[in-house]
């Protein structure tokens, strides 16, 4: 292989980027590892502070090693679950936190949580340790993680809020948000913001409540008056939550999200949505004519693999639809999505 825009500018460091990519042996990946050198050697030769160096550094040995811990579950679904740490044993929302990661492991889900105590270490004690992830932040204040997690080898440790952060939403298919302070609204917020904008995939958020809170209903009426009414979000927006005190049927919302639909993928420009069933014709026509206005042009068709899909083995033998998504009404999208899981297949 030749690097190409991306170089060092020096002929002799290039040369050798090339040729230790190459001995990694990754043949179809060879122009990502060389750039990851070249970065690496730019960074070196630039005026960038050893401060710069330690965050990039860190950052890239924490992503490396949530990779290799969580590819031996790639084909398992993992739910994650956010809320507060001051939570106690005995607290509604424990129990409800609890009784939520019990449900999910019933589905043979996994779950996820910050490894912290609290509502944290309540979904994993519902999960057990067998089927739980632990993504743990270091703080001065927490100095280790639950006991449910504690030296697992699925329990992760990371100094920086936003590789954990990145890791969560990369690894998840789905959350449940319990009552929770600061960083439980920071974790809701940008969730919602990365699937409003299409930075993230869609996936089921649930807002739970234990018995009698009106945590999640006051915050729902606090985003509908302030921001849908103000026209500061879109008032299909509230699609990408779902509201509930029952944490069977959490679950129940976060696995439905999947009954028909499985997975997206762009390919040239177009919108692949790979399914669980087949779509009939006349189902595919009453979905264009509902959701024809997130269309730039074109219909909401049944289509076959593509070759970009064939070539990655990428789902290949799932059934598909295809459509030439605006990229901007993501929680209509949302609504798409659902009427595919609620529809009865002919």
């Amino acid at each position: 292989m030749t690097l190409k825009r991306y170089r060092t500018g020096d002929d002799g460091i290039d040369a050798a980027i090339v040729e230790l990519a190459e001995s990694t042996g990754r043949q179809d990946d060879l122009d990502m590892v060389a750039e990851m050198l070249v970065t690496a050697v730019r960074l070196a030769r630039e005026d960038v502070g050893r401060g710069d160096l330690k965050l990039v550094n860190s950052a890239l040995k924490e992503l490396r090693h949530a990779f290799s811990v969580f590819e031996p579950y790639r084909s398992v679904r993992k739910a994650t679950v956010f809320g507060s740490a001051r939570i106690a044993e005995g607290d509604p929302a424990y129990g409800t936190a609890r009784d939520f990661g019990s449900a999910m492991a019933e589905h043979d889900w996994m779950v996820m949580t910050g490894a912290g105590p609290g509502i944290m270490a309540a979904g994993i004690e519902g999960a057990g340790r067998n089927r739980s992830f632990g993504i743990n932040i270091q703080l001065p204040f927490e100095a280790e993680a639950n006991e449910f997690i504690l030296d697992d080898p699925k329990l992760l440790n990371f100094k920086y809020f936003f590789t954990r952060k990145v890791t969560f939403m990369r690894e998840s298919h789905g959350y449940a948000l319990l009552p929770g302070g600061f960083g439980t609204l920071d974790e809701a917020f940008e969730l919602l913001t990365l699937m409003q904008t299409g930075k993230t995939p869609l996936t089921p958020v649930v807002l739970l409540d234990p018995p009698d809170s009106t945590y999640w209903s006051h915050w729902t009426e606090f985003i509908r008056r302030e921001l849908a009414d103000a026209n500061l979000i879109s008032p299909h927006d509230l699609s990408l939550v779902y509201a509930t005190d029952d944490p069977r049927a959490a679950a129940e919302h976060v696995c439905g999200f999947y009954r028909t639909y499985h997975s997206m993928r762009y390919v040239k420009g177009l919108l692949v949505l790979r399914l669980e069933r087949e779509v009939g014709a006349d189902e595919a026509a009453m979905l264009d004519d509902e959701f024809g206005d997130i269309l730039v042009d074109g219909h909401i068709e049944r289509c076959a693999t593509t070759p970009h899909e064939l070539r990655d083995c990428d789902e290949v033998h799932r059934p598909r639809l295809r459509l030439h998504f605006d990229r901007r009404s993501h929680a209509r999208l949302r609504q798409l999505i659902d009427a595919l899981n609620e529809a009865t297949p002919v």
